[in-house]
């Protein structure tokens, strides 16, 4: 009795989901402009800058854990970027800025230009790797045809 493996792969992207060089250029645009918002915004963590340091204590959270929200961050970035992880990073990212989401109502920040931004992260982080990934619109077409 032979045992084959098991593997799993994503599904192979038809014609359809072929990505032209334009979506590609503009979803590299929108992962660019995440990946330098995140990038600092993780830097900014790491380094333990005061600003940071006095947000995260009224956003309730000990300033100790900084450096720690930094590094995570930095992680879930570079399994973004690389090719093979990258919506295992996305899938991450997702869930760092639903807990932004969470403190920001918690806490009771402006809807629109606090509490949503992290959602609007997302849509970028989402839609940039939509935009320059064939794997991604296959597995979450828009249109179902």
């Amino acid at each position: 009795m032979t045992i084959t493996p098991h593997t799993t792969s994503a599904p192979a992207a038809t014609t359809a989901d072929a990505v032209t060089p334009r979506q590609r250029l503009a979803g590299r645009i929108a992962t660019g402009l995440v990946v330098v918002f995140l990038l600092f915004d993780s830097v900014t963590h790491v380094l333990n800058v005061e600003q940071v340091r006095t947000a995260m204590a009224d956003l309730g959270f000990d300033p100790g854990l900084n450096r720690v929200f930094g590094v995570v961050l930095l992680a879930c970035l570079a399994l973004y970027l690389a090719p093979v992880t990258s919506m295992l990073g996305a899938v991450l990212l997702t869930g760092y800025l639903g807990g932004a989401v969470a403190t920001n109502l918690l806490t009771e920040q402006p809807i629109l230009s606090t509490t949503l931004f992290p959602i609007y992260t997302g849509i970028l982080v989402w839609g940039g790797l939509y935009l320059r990934d064939a794997r991604v619109r296959s597995v979450m077409p828009l249109l179902r045809g």
